[in-house]
């Protein structure tokens, strides 16, 4: 080997060395700033009793799904037994063994897909969504997965925003993959116009009958859909990101009300179907979100907090005060018999 060649080698060797150098500065430095390393473990959708989330707590269990016990939930601190699953996601939902996991698909072409998880959290489906993930619900059987995207916007604040609406039957692979699609009935009467955005399905038990917002001409109403009718009937006003209770009695939902911060100009209500009568909750603090119930009396919702996002409970009757539920969380879901 010529002098030359024995300067160039070393020059080469060295450069390598100080970029090996350099990057494992930068990712000691991208861990320190991430927090500790979490152990991940099996989660799965039979253990009845406990509540899933996305956790927020960082380092490498940050936006994994996590588990906690419902009896160990409450810790300020955000100390708790969760355990951390290897399945990430921004957006999720469960029921009767199927989840629906809303995720990144392609970084570099910012898609989303629809991941359909069994009850290892393992994917059975996948479906292309149309925009950002933004809602998800799973029908208490299992059967039906719904799933809102922003397609222009992000945000439900203002009316300079676009949506799409998917519900898919896991039975017959079925996929109505818009449901601006259906017909929609306001106020009794047919109804046409191209500003319809339709967001936040919450079902039924008889896996045909479902809730959703439905907003045009500067409304946002409380729809009924019919799956098998594909008809969307709307049935009150200023009512957005509906969720109805376990035994089906009650809806919880979202509601505009005035002298509310512009950005996030709702409060949490709730609205009995037999008699028509709504609650506010005492919960005074706006929120963004489609609540979750924890039982028939009990809600479950996000709010922010130091690690992005917190998960509270309030009774449902305008009775009590909010209770903190897990910190650090987000997308709560509750795990049934």
């Amino acid at each position: 080997m010529t002098r030359t060649a024995r300067t160039t080698v070393l020059a080469v060797v060295t450069a390598l060395l100080i970029g090996i150098a350099v990057a494992y500065t930068w990712h000691a430095a991208g861990r320190s700033e991430a927090g500790p390393d979490q152990e991940l473990t099996e989660v799965t959708l039979d253990e009845p009793g406990r509540i899933l989330f996305r956790t927020t707590q960082a380092g490498t269990g940050r936006d994994h799904m996590a588990a906690l016990d419902l009896a160990d939930t409450g810790a300020d601190d955000g100390k708790d037994p969760r355990r951390i699953s290897p399945t990430s996601c921004l957006v999720f939902h469960a029921a009767k063994g199927t989840a629906v996991c809303l995720k990144l698909a392609n970084a570099a072409l910012h898609t989303y897909n629809a991941v359909i998880l069994d009850r290892r959290l393992m994917p059975v489906d996948s479906r292309e969504m149309a925009g950002t993930p933004s809602r998800t619900r799973v029908s208490p059987s299992g059967n039906l997965a719904a799933w809102t995207s922003f397609v222009g916007g992000e945000s439900y604040a203002g009316l300079d925003f676009s949506t799409r609406t998917a519900i898919l039957d896991r039975r017959s692979g079925t996929l109505h993959d818009n449901l601006e699609d259906f017909a929609v009935i306001r106020d009794g009467k047919p109804y046409k116009a191209a500003d319809i955005n339709i967001w936040g399905v919450t079902f039924a038990a008889d896996d045909n009958r479902f809730y959703a917002t439905v907003a045009t001409d500067g409304h946002r109403y409380l729809a009924e859909g019919d799956l098998a009718a594909r008809t969307l009937r709307t049935i009150r006003d200023n009512v957005e990101c509906p969720s109805l209770s376990p035994d089906g009695t009650k809806l919880a939902y979202k509601k505009r009300v005035e002298g509310a911060d512009p950005d996030r100009p709702w409060k949490l209500f709730t609205l009995d179907l037999a008699t028509g009568t709504e609650t506010l909750t005492t919960e005074t603090r706006p929120l963004d979100d489609q609540a979750e119930w924890l039982d028939d009396r009990t809600l479950l919702y996000n709010l922010p907090g130091d690690l992005r996002a917190d998960v509270w409970s309030v009774p449902a009757d305008g009775t009590g005060k909010p209770t903190l539920v897990v910190r650090h969380a987000l997308s709560p879901t509750v795990l049934r018999p």
